[in-house]
């Protein structure tokens, strides 16, 4: 048994197994910091914001155009009516610009070079040329120069667009940072128009006769000045994004098989039989051609029913909104059997700023929700609770119970659902989609909501016209066509949060 010993090829296989395997720890716990590095990297990216001084320029123009849009709100019906208007054409007044926001955003795209400093400057110069024609439309003593006016202010609507597509910016905004300044965009929503028509009440009150500024026209010339130092202070502060690659120098996210390893490769060139010859080829011009050509994308069943869902979820929130807004100076000015108000448009103003303000608290604790809450379900609970004001609404009426408390009520809870509903539109739908198609998605989303604030006005402004069960039954059918797609996709509206 003392003689007995072991080949010595045995001793050198094991001291060559050994060799083998002792690099294995050291490689594992590089390979574990690299992934920890990636995973860092990763949470880094979803947590991005841009520089401080451009968000807050973006998020003062969202509050500024939703001030030009409601400010004249509250007076417009008697300024249309003063000029020889009808209600009607107070309602198409107040949807216009939207309209033609839409039809200039196409062509504005096409000049933005993938940023925002050119849309910014647009919107500004639009905002104070179309206010001045607004105040000027009284001394002129011309109907229809309020509706130019108008129509030019609408061309500072296109940077809503923008708004939207720079708070889902991939190059400058993480992905659980999304929801969060969506929030801050709907926050300066309830701002705009609860702020907004409780100064164009104040203004009308006041009154000022003069025939340039007076009840009427003195929003705009305000209005007017105060995009004027705006305009400056965007110039001095607004820094603009990195500008996007071009296509042939963009990366494309593509498949790729993961990089093997030293060890795989040296085996790999173990295996290939000594006999093969190798020659060199020059890749023909089509080969680079396909290779360089990103593939193409397409959407499945399900990102398709959510993205229509998202895009009927943002009509429908601006539609219900706007046909709001512009109705209750129409309604509560009516001779109606169910009216008993007989409001000044400083009354009026003041019923949509009182319910409008009473949103802001809870606006405030939706952004604090935002980053621990689905998109889904804040979407579910915004609608559940407009459609609860638009059922109250609807039986006050039926009864011809109207009084101020149960009309407020109404409103408020309208304005604080479907406010709350509009955050995740376009939000969700980013999250769902890759992130080159950003510009893409909130076009869509914001066609949606132009298409929701003209037809909501035009709607608003003829609802005594119609009947007021009419004016609300439409809504509740339009909430209703959004729940039912909303619950057939519930598994597929879910996304990350914040």
């Amino acid at each position: 048994m003392a003689g007995l010993r072991l080949p010595p090829t045995v001793l050198e296989l094991l001291q060559h197994r050994r060799g083998r395997h002792a690099p294995s720890l050291p490689q594992a716990s590089s390979a574990s910091v690299i992934e920890a590095d990636e995973g860092q990297q990763r949470v880094d990216d979803d947590l991005k914001l841009p520089k401080m001084a451009s968000l807050v320029i973006i998020l003062l123009s969202n509050v500024l155009m939703q001030l030009t849009f409601f400010i004249i709100v509250s007076s417009s019906n008697e300024y249309a009516q003063h000029l020889g208007g009808t209600s009607t054409f107070s309602g198409l007044v107040i949807g216009i610009p939207t309209l033609f926001a839409g039809l200039a955003l196409l062509p504005l795209m096409h000049l933005d070079q993938g940023g925002y400093a050119r849309p910014l400057h647009f919107a500004c110069a639009s905002a104070c040329l179309g206010n001045i024609l607004y105040g000027l439309a009284y001394y002129a003593n011309w109907l229809y120069l309020i509706l130019l006016g108008r129509i030019v202010t609408g061309f500072t609507f296109t940077f809503w667009m923008y708004n939207k597509r720079y708070c889902s910016d991939p190059r400058i905004v993480g992905l659980r940072r999304r929801t969060t300044l969506a929030g801050w965009l709907v926050l300066g929503q309830g701002i705009g128009f609860s702020l907004g028509p409780f100064l164009g009440g104040i203004l009308y009150k006041i009154g000022f006769h003069n025939s340039i500024f007076n009840g009427f026209t003195s929003p705009a010339w305000i209005m007017a000045a105060i995009w004027a130092v705006f305009w400056v202070m965007a110039a001095i502060f607004y820094e603009d994004v990195p500008r996007a690659l071009p296509p042939s120098q963009a990366i494309a996210l593509r498949p790729m098989r993961a990089p093997a390893s030293a060890s795989d490769d040296s085996e790999s060139k173990d295996e290939e039989p000594a006999s093969v010859a190798t020659a060199e080829v020059a890749p023909s011009p089509a080969a680079d051609a396909v290779q360089d050509a990103p593939p193409r994308r397409i959407m499945g069943k399900g990102q398709w029913g959510v993205a229509v869902t998202m895009c009927w979820f943002a009509m429908t929130c601006f539609f219900i909104l706007g046909a709001w807004e512009a109705n209750i100076p129409v309604f509560t000015s009516s001779h109606l059997q169910s009216n008993p108000f007989h409001f000044t448009p400083f009354a009026a103003g003041n019923l949509i700023a009182l319910g409008g303000a009473c949103t802001i608290p809870f606006l405030l604790l939706n952004l604090h929700f935002a980053r621990r809450v689905q998109d889904r379900h804040t979407l579910a609970t915004g609608t559940s609770i407009g459609a609860a004001g638009l059922v109250i609404a609807l039986a006050i009426l039926g009864e011809e119970k109207v009084n101020y408390g149960s009309l407020f009520i109404c409103w408020f809870l309208v304005a604080l659902g479907f406010n709350v509903a509009s955050t995740v539109t376009m939000s969700l739908l980013s999250k769902q989609l890759p992130g080159e198609w950003n510009g893409r998605i909130s076009l869509c989303i914001q066609y949606s909501n132009y298409t929701g604030r003209v037809t909501g006005a035009v709607w608003g402004g003829a609802g005594v016209k119609i009947g007021m069960l009419s004016f609300v039954g439409m809504q509740l059918a339009f909430v209703g066509i959004g729940g039912i797609m909303f619950m057939t996709l519930w598994k597929k509206l879910k996304a990350k949060t914040g």
